[in-house]
This record gives C-alpha cells, sequence and structure tokens, in this order.
C-alpha cells in the first residue's frame, strides 16, 4: 500500500517526495539490516583492497542510496522523462532478423527492470522472455513483475524452493520461436539450480549454469548486456559482442560451460570497477578467497 501511495505523493508535491522518503527507507536498512551492510562491505573489500574499513561502509552506504533510483526511475518511465542512448544495439536486430534468437545475460549492475522496459521503447515488438526469481510475500515485486507483463514481456518467475522449474525447456523453445531470452548470469535463484564456479575478483564465485547451456544448446548467441545510470533520469545501453558456444560431448561439456561462465565474470568485472556504486545485488556473492 505504501509503494502504491509514493506515486501519488510525487505527483502531488513533485518527484522530490519520492526521492526523499526512498532514501529515507534505504538509510533505514543501512542502520538495521548489519548482514546486508557486512555482505556490502565484504565485497568492496575484495573490490578496493588497498582501502580502509570506513571506505568500504562508505562505498555500502552509496549503493543502497544509490538503489532508491531504481523506484524513482522506474515510476518515471511512464511519463516518459527517462531517456537513454545504446550500444551494440545491431546484435539484437541480426539476431530477430535471421531468427536464430538470443540469450541476453544481464546483471545486477544497473538497473535490470528500467533495461528492460527501455529495450521494448527501442523496439515496440521486441519478443523478451525475462526469467526472474520470485520471493514469497515480495509484493513490490510482484508489482514490478505485473507492469513488465502490461508491457508485453513474458515473464518467467520461480520461487526460492521452486527447484529448477524455469530452466532449459520453456527458454529453448521461446528462442527456436525466434525469440530472446533474458536472465540474470549472477545469481543462483532458486534451490538446486545448477552452478559453475569461476573467478572473480580474487574469489571463487558461483554463477548460474542455464543461460550457458541454454547457448550451447539452442546454438544461438549469447549477447551480454549491461546498463549504467550515466546521469539523473538517463540511461546508457550496452549488448557486448555475441558469444557463441560450440555443442561438446559430454566430457568436455562442464569445460565449455566454465570457459563461457569464466569470460562473462571477466566483463563484469571490468564493468564493475567502472561502475561499482551500481551494483545491487545485496546477496553473499563472494565465496572463499582464492590462493
Amino acid at each position: 500500500m505504501f509503494y502504491r501511495i509514493l506515486p501519488i505523493l510525487s505527483r502531488v508535491f513533485g518527484a522530490w517526495t519520492f526521492d526523499l522518503i526512498a532514501r529515507g527507507i534505504a538509510a533505514g536498512y543501512f542502520f538495521f539490516a548489519p548482514r546486508r551492510v557486512m555482505t556490502g562491505a565484504r565485497f568492496y573489500r575484495a573490490l578496493f583492497p588497498q582501502r580502509s574499513r570506513f571506505y568500504h561502509c562508505r562505498c555500502t552506504w552509496k549503493q543502497f542510496q544509490n538503489f532508491t533510483s531504481v523506484y524513482l526511475d522506474r515510476h518515471l518511465l511512464a511519463s516518459g522523462d527517462v531517456r537513454f542512448s545504446y550500444e551494440g544495439w545491431e546484435h539484437i536486430e541480426n539476431a530477430l532478423d535471421r531468427k536464430t534468437g538470443g540469450i541476453i545475460l544481464m546483471s545486477h549492475l544497473g538497473n535490470w527492470e528500467v533495461a528492460a522496459h527501455l529495450m521494448k521503447r527501442k523496439r515496440e515488438h521486441l519478443p523478451l522472455m525475462l526469467f526472474m526469481g520470485q520471493r514469497a510475500e515480495a509484493h513490490i515485486e510482484r508489482l514490478q513483475k505485473n507492469d513488465l507483463r502490461r508491457r508485453g514481456i513474458h515473464v518467467v518467475a520461480a520461487e526460492k524452493n521452486g527447484g529448477t522449474s524455469f530452466d532449459l525447456l520453456e527458454g529453448l523453445r521461446f528462442i527456436q520461436g525466434g525469440g530472446l531470452v533474458s536472465m540474470s548470469g549472477d545469481q543462483i535463484r532458486t534451490t538446486g539450480q545448477r552452478a559453475v564456479s569461476v573467478s572473480m575478483l580474487g574469489h571463487e564465485v558461483r554463477l548460474p549454469e542455464t543461460p550457458h547451456l541454454l547457448a550451447m544448446f539452442s546454438g544461438a548467441p549469447l549477447l551480454i548486456f549491461f546498463s549504467r545510470r550515466v546521469a539523473k533520469q538517463r540511461y546508457h545501453l550496452k549488448m557486448c559482442e555475441p558469444r557463441y558456444i560450440a555443442k561438446a560431448p559430454r566430457p568436455l561439456r562442464a569445460e565449455a560451460i566454465r570457459q563461457s561462465a569464466q569470460g562473462y565474470a571477466d566483463l563484469l568485472e571490468i564493468h564493475l570497477r567502472a561502475n561499482p556504486l551500481e551494483w545491487y545485488h545485496f546477496e553473499p556473492f563472494l565465496g572463499p578467497k582464492l590462493t
């Protein structure tokens, strides 16, 4: 109810009202959710090992505050106040024109939801299926998914203990029909979801295996995608060069998947270093430190 009221308040008093209240809520999370703060500080310690603990906590504070732009810009999308530029969009057009389909590999760097809306604005009849996790009783998250569905985006969601019900089959069918399947490349969403270990920021990191398996089985291009907020209400969308994963015999399949996942992790690390405060992954991400 409170989330529904916020847009009404912002229409009456201005967008600054939405921003102010959202930042207050983010501050509350920072002060009263110590585990989340510790997770953020550990991540920034790995990203900036030469800096002080105070600096790592300061980065986490800014991370929490910057996250409020996700909700504000989502609200402003309806009025068309959010602008965007793009890079590598021709890779999307090529996949659609050739009817090969494709796998768009997103991350929690930047605003995935605004990016999905802006992609639909770029091409209205974009055949896009978005695979997402779903937490029980996450009412705001449910509103977001319903909004995406109204824009014509197919949303497939599975709860944390839902197993691998949103695994390969539905995605393969959509790709074979010439559509684009978008998945998170940096978060294990469901219990029992298959994962692959890679190296990132000097730590072992577990990444989902499914996007890379989809690319291998379908023969479709893997399109690694990043969005970043370059200014107030302005985004830059970047689609990297398409990658292909050749089908491999079963004994060699695991290594082919690992190499693909490591390539994604390397690109993610590069973009993280360029935009460290737009990392909106609040769950434990880094595994054991590698020697």
